[in-house]
């Protein structure tokens, strides 16, 4: 395979990956350490997102053949791109918690459904609540008068009780 095919197997595989991808953040990842990089990673494979360091020549055809043009200003010195697959929220998330541990790393630029986001969009994105905490919310949203309804008729049960309680006893007095 020559060099040319390589570089076109890469751009496809950038644009699948952004085309796919429900978020996308780039990072300048300068100055981190080998076992810092590496703890960064195993973060993102165990939370589904995926990190990859590509070449800002052919992250840029991929972003112009996407229509992208907005995010070319930011590919400029070492980018890395994390993306989110399956949570929108957790390489934002991620890479903010690395972030305030590391203060090596900083936000360039951030692609959510197809369109850039600056770094206040991200820091923002990085305070949303998870996919499956916002499910856990919804869930006990829709709990809530379920249990509400049970409490009252077993409230209601338990006062009949107690008044056919009472009766027995006084008849037993």
């Amino acid at each position: 395979m020559s060099a040319r095919e390589k570089k076109a197997q890469i751009v496809a595989e950038i644009k699948e990956k952004m085309s796919e991808s429900s978020s996308a953040i780039l990072v300048d990842y300068k100055g981190l350490t080998v076992e810092e990089d590496t703890a960064l990673r195993r973060e993102f494979r165990k939370n589904g997102v995926d990190y990859r360091v590509y070449k800002n020549t052919l992250t840029e055809l991929a972003a112009r053949e996407l229509g992208l043009d907005d995010l070319i200003p930011y590919l400029k010195g070492p980018t890395a791109i994390a993306f989110g697959v399956k949570d929108p929220v957790a390489p934002a998330k991620i890479l903010t918690d690395s972030m305030k541990k590391l203060k090596k790393m900083e936000f360039k630029a951030g692609l959510v459904d197809g369109k850039v986001i600056d770094v206040e969009g991200i820091k923002a994105l990085a305070e949303l609540p998870s996919r499956e905490e916002l499910i856990a919310k919804m869930l006990g949203s829709m709990n809530a008068p379920i249990s509400g309804l049970v409490n009252v008729l077993a409230g209601t049960m338990r006062s009949l009780l107690y008044a056919l309680n009472a009766i027995k006893e006084a008849k037993e007095a």
